[in-house]
C-alpha cells in the first residue's frame, strides 16, 4: 500500500504539524515542522519521537519483543485481534479514516485491523516505548507511522484526528485519547479478566490480576468516555513449553522474572501445556458535553 502523507502528527517539541513532505519513513526520510524541529527515521522504519529526559517507564526489553512475536505470529490470539479490528472496521468512514493504536508492541494487531479495512485505507500510527517492538512494528505495518512515545505525554497528534484508538493490554491516557478522537469515533479497549491464564501464572509467578481493576477503569474513562458495549473473549490454549513459556515471558512478568526462571518452572511440563486466556473487549464513544 502506498504511503500517505501524516498531516495529523505534531511535532513533539512544538506542537506544530509537519511540513507535508510525502516521505515514507523506511526511505530514511525526515520529518521537519515551521520551527525547524526534524526527526530522521531510524533505520527500521520508525521515528523516536522522545526527546529530552524520555520517559520513565521501563520499555519492553529485546527478548521480551521477541517472545510476543514469536507468540502473537503463531496466531494463538487472533480471534481477540479478529474482535479488536471488526470493532472499528464498521465505525470507519468511506474516505479519510485514520486509526491509532496505542501501545502497538510489535504490531499484529494493527495489522489485522489493517487487513480488514482494506477497503477503506485509513492513516494509521502506532505508539509504543519500547524501540525493539516498534522495530518490528515498522516492518510489519511499514504503511503506519511508527512511533517510539510515552502515551502518559501529550499525544503527537493533532485534535480530532482519528476515527478509532485501539489499546490493547497498554496503559491508557482517557485526557488524550478523548482529544484525538473525532465526535463519532471510537475508543477499543481491551483487558484481561479474572482468571486469565490462571493455570500457566500459577506455574510460572506471573502478575495475578488486580482486585477491582473493572472498577478503577470505569472510574478513569467516566469523565472522557461513555460504555457503548462491552464483551467477553475466552480463547482455550494448547501450547508446547516453548509457546508457554514465550507466553509468560513477553508480559509484565517478563521485567521481574528471566526467561531461564521461567523455563525453569515448566521444565518437565507435558505437552502440551493448557491454560484459557481471558479478555475483556470495551468499546467507548466520547462523553457528550452536557448542554449548558
Amino acid at each position: 500500500m502506498p504511503f500517505a502523507p501524516h498531516l495529523s502528527l505534531l511535532c513533539p517539541v512544538c506542537r506544530q504539524p509537519f511540513e507535508p513532505s510525502g516521505a515514507h519513513p523506511q526511505a530514511g526520510k525526515r520529518l521537519v515542522c515551521p520551527a525547524g524541529h526534524s526527526f530522521d527515521a531510524a533505520r527500521q522504519g520508525y521515528f523516536n519521537f522522545l526527546v529530552g529526559k524520555g520517559t520513565a517507564f521501563e520499555a519492553d526489553s529485546a527478548a521480551m519483543v521477541e517472545a510476543r512475536h514469536s507468540f502473537l505470529a503463531a496466531g494463538h490470539y487472533l480471534p481477540l485481534a479478529t474482535a479488536v479490528a471488526a470493532a472499528v472496521v464498521r465505525v470507519l468512514p468511506a474516505t479519510g479514516a485514520a486509526v491509532l493504536d496505542s501501545g502497538t508492541g510489535t504490531g499484529q494487531y494493527l495489522r489485522v485491523l489493517l487487513d480488514q479495512a482494506a477497503a477503506t485505507a485509513p492513516a494509521a500510527y502506532g505508539l509504543d516505548i519500547s524501540k525493539y517492538a516498534l522495530r518490528r512494528a515498522a516492518r510489519l505495518n511499514p504503511e503506519a507511522m511508527n512511533l517510539v512515545w510515552d502515551i502518559w505525554q501529550p499525544l503527537p497528534l493533532a485534535t480530532d484526528s482519528v476515527d478509532a484508538v485501539t489499546v490493547v493490554f497498554a496503559p491508557r491516557n482517557p485526557a488524550e485519547f478523548a482529544r484525538v478522537l473525532r465526535p463519532a469515533g471510537r475508543l477499543v479497549v481491551v483487558t484481561p479478566r479474572s482468571g486469565h491464564l490462571a493455570e500457566l501464572a500459577a506455574r510460572t509467578g506471573m502478575l495475578a490480576i488486580e482486585e477491582g481493576k473493572d472498577a478503577r477503569l470505569a472510574a478513569a474513562m467516566a469523565s472522557h468516555f461513555d460504555l457503548e458495549s462491552s464483551s467477553d473473549i475466552d480463547i482455550p490454549l494448547s501450547l508446547t513449553v516453548s509457546q508457554a513459556t514465550d507466553l509468560a515471558f513477553m508480559g509484565p512478568a517478563g521485567h521481574h522474572l528471566g526467561r531461564e526462571a521461567i523455563a525453569g518452572r515448566l521444565a518437565g511440563s507435558r505437552e502440551p501445556v493448557t491454560a484459557e486466556a481471558r479478555f475483556k473487549l470495551l468499546v467507548f464513544t466520547p462523553a457528550q458535553t452536557p448542554a449548558e
